[in-house]
């Protein structure tokens, strides 16, 4: 076995090359040639890092050893990612053939993918959870790490196959029954995921288990219990991870119902645990923008962007641009909406699903025929409230309004309050010649947050006077 990767190695790779593509960044066919160029050269590093990081380490030599040795899930939770990792690659240089902690190394790739929003760690999973598998078959930790690794992926289909395969070999092991939720919730099977999270509270009640069952009872728009639910969890939230994690839910809780003071110190908490959460570092800023604190905002997410380019908060920082409307402003919104071209081929080439980050993105700020083509792919393979509203409104921006409007109103059946869904549909019920339920959701939208995007609140208000004028 050789040595294993450093730890920031493919994500350091990564930030450079965002780097490159910015200062590249010019408007027109220039930025496009310089951001084609740049992908090509994000992606040569992502998947060089991805075949170097395990692809030498197994000689297919080693054989199965009768017990797991004393690495265990555990070690991640201490809330320092990377020295975990580290930790575990110089364990199993030592103990090659421990099935277990080949497993755990497979899950912390996913993690380290999940926290860095670099998907690049995804093959150094697969290959470390395969090892797990090559020497003891069809243990429950690399099966529950290969289903929460295809889950981050977007295959929830496969996830929930897996998952169900570790539940076979152990009833009662945690990350297969978080991840069976997180499947059945993402495939929109939303009865079936709350009778999973049942179980799962029943087997293994804690803090992974409590914020699934949170959202469950989010989607069902039951606002109160997903609320008192992690408000518990973070009560016995103890590791800086956990806390992090938990205070980001209940920030994002309070964000979606247009509490901005309260998300805002939750999201303190979250980052007084962990300086570095995602989660807390979009979440604050999303909340500043809000609240009128702009500069803030803009700031906070100029330097998420510049480690962490991932779809959303890139959308999230050009519409500040624009909504700023400054000289210069709208070649700096062009350059983070091309950049989330960058990830998503990055993502994709590195095995994740991103049509329904390409649909949302392109739908406002790209090409809206590869919108409508990505959000009817997402349809296909599941039902959830958030691909209907996708592929709502990429049927909108299409022109195609009759056809969209069953998706919207199917994006708001379950009671998810959710301010863009409200404002997507008002606005679909305005073209397609509804203006009394168009000014009910448009209206809908605006009290409930009324600060849901930079752009889309100014454009609800606007559409809101239009139709009110009218009357």
């Amino acid at each position: 076995m050789t040595g294993e990767p450093e730890t920031a190695g493919a994500g350091a790779g990564v930030d450079e090359r965002v780097v490159a593509v910015r200062r590249a960044g010019a408007a027109g066919r220039r930025w496009r040639a310089a951001q084609l160029t740049a992908c090509a050269a994000m992606l040569a590093v992502a998947l060089t890092a991805g075949a170097i990081a395990l692809g030498a380490m197994h000689d297919g030599r080693d054989m199965p050893v009768a017990t797991a040795a004393a690495v265990s899930p555990g070690l991640l939770a201490g809330g320092d990612l990377d020295a975990s990792i580290t930790a575990l690659q110089a364990h199993l240089r030592a103990q090659s053939k421990d099935f277990g902690g080949w497993a755990t190394l497979g899950l912390a790739y996913v993690e380290q993918a999940r926290t860095k929003g670099d998907p690049s760690r995804y093959p150094q999973a697969e290959q470390a959870l395969k090892r797990s598998l090559s020497l003891r078959p069809d243990n429950d930790q690399a099966l529950a790490g290969r289903a929460a690794l295809a889950a981050a992926r977007h295959d929830f289909a496969n996830a929930l196959k897996l998952a169900d395969s570790a539940l076979k070999q152990n009833p009662y092991n945690e990350r297969a029954l978080c991840s069976r939720v997180d499947a059945l919730v993402e495939l929109g099977r939303y009865d079936d995921a709350e009778a999973a999270v049942q179980i799962a509270d029943q087997r293994r009640p804690g803090v992974p288990v409590f914020t699934r069952y949170a959202y469950v009872h989010e989607l069902r728009g039951d606002v109160a219990t997903a609320r008192r639910v992690l408000e518990r969890a973070l009560a016995v939230s103890t590791s800086p991870g956990d806390i992090a994690y938990v205070a980001a839910q209940l920030g994002q809780l309070a964000w979606n119902q247009g509490d901005y003071a309260t998300a805002l110190t939750h999201y303190a908490r979250a980052l007084a645990a962990d300086e570095n959460y995602l989660p807390a570092l979009e979440g604050r800023a999303r909340a500043q923008a809000a609240s009128g604190r702009q500069a803030e905002a803009l700031k906070g997410l100029e330097l998420i962007v510049a480690r962490y380019p991932l779809p959303g908060p890139l959308v999230e920082l050009g519409e500040l641009y624009e909504a700023r409307g400054g000289a210069g402003d709208r070649t700096k919104a062009e350059e983070q909406y091309a950049l989330v071209d960058a990830w998503t081929a990055i993502a994709r080439a590195n095995g994740v699903n991103a049509d329904l980050d390409t649909a949302l993105a392109a739908a406002d700020h790209g090409d809206r025929a590869t919108a409508l083509r990505a959000a009817r792919d997402d349809w296909s393979r599941r039902h959830t409230v958030h691909t209907a509203d996708a592929l709502a409104w990429a049927l909108h921006v299409n022109g195609k309004d009759a056809e969209a409007l069953p998706y919207a109103r199917q994006a708001t059946a379950t009671g998810y309050r959710n301010a863009a869904f409200l404002y997507h549909r008002g606005v679909i019920e305005k073209a397609a010649g509804h203006p009394d339920d168009a000014r009910t959701h448009l209206a809908a939208a605006l009290k409930l947050n009324p600060g849901f995007s930079p752009l889309g609140a100014r454009q609800a208000r606007a559409a809101l006077k239009t139709l009110e004028a009218s009357k």
